[in-house]
């Protein structure tokens, strides 16, 4: 049974730039730090599912709730879409209209197309696991929640309902059998599930996945580094032990 993976954070594509304060060298920085570098192609796999925004995080984030009264991180500028750089600048204006029109354009539609997947995963087998796949700076960014020093090589994200103790159990024994830290729910916690089975349905299961980009790429850069193919096979393979695990749990 393939896996659902969730890539939100992958793409750099702004597709309308309408709103931006900034020029063009302050959005790339923005990128740079924001961007979950190559993790399309460090999760990414024949096997399993991808549903991958093809639109960079800075101009909609498919992760945050839609409206900003219900986003914890909305009161730092990094709502559904970010009006504030990491160090508190103005980012961007996001009026009514604009707004509504980026929700039903982008948000909507990319949420539709990850419901669809659940469903159609739920449908043909009973069951659906979904790995939230991201990556993260080894320096805390300054919005932060979580700005402990010492970030772990690999950290999970959980929740109580959709994510079983067997899964966490896995992540913790592939993870040390090959000799990288792993820390759970830090420094970022939870794990994206679908609002029709949010906190409902155990059917649906759900694992966030964070890779420290210190394990990937040249500091300060997007380039792969030269221990990339080595941190993709430590993802793979702990993908390939959520499949086994994920196959003796169908009805």
């Amino acid at each position: 049974m393939p896996l659902l993976l969730h890539i939100p954070h992958a793409a750099t594509a702004i597709p309308l730039r309408t709103g931006y304060l900034v020029d063009e060298a302050a959005l790339q920085h923005e990128q740079l730090l924001l961007t979950d570098w190559h993790t399309d192609h460090l999760f990414g796999n024949p096997t399993d599912t991808a549903i991958t925004a093809p639109f960079s995080r800075i101009f909609c984030d498919v992760e945050r709730f839609p409206d900003d009264a219900h986003e914890v991180m909305a009161a730092a500028g990094m709502g559904v879409f970010y009006t504030h750089t990491d160090s508190g600048l103005p980012l961007r204006q996001v009026d009514a209209d604009l707004r509504t029109h980026l929700l039903h354009t982008y948000y909507l539609p990319h949420h539709a197309r990850l419901r669809a997947a659940v469903q159609q995963q739920l449908e043909r087998y009973g069951t659906a696991l979904l790995v939230d796949c991201h990556s993260f700076p080894d320096t805390p960014l300054l919005r932060d929640l979580d700005r402990r020093p010492g970030r772990p090589a690999f950290s999970i994200g959980t929740h109580p309902l959709h994510t079983p103790p067997a899964l966490i159990a896995a992540a913790v024994d592939h993870f040390a059998a090959h000799g990288h830290t792993l820390a759970i729910d830090q420094p970022y916690s939870g794990t994206l599930v679908p609002t029709p089975w949010y906190g409902t349905d155990p059917r649906v299961r759900s694992i966030m996945l964070e890779v420290n980009r210190a394990l990937y790429l040249e500091p300060g850069t997007s380039t792969r580094s030269a221990s990339y193919t080595h941190t993709r096979q430590l993802v793979q393979g702990f993908l390939d032990v959520l499949r086994a695990i994920n196959n003796t749990a169908q009805p």
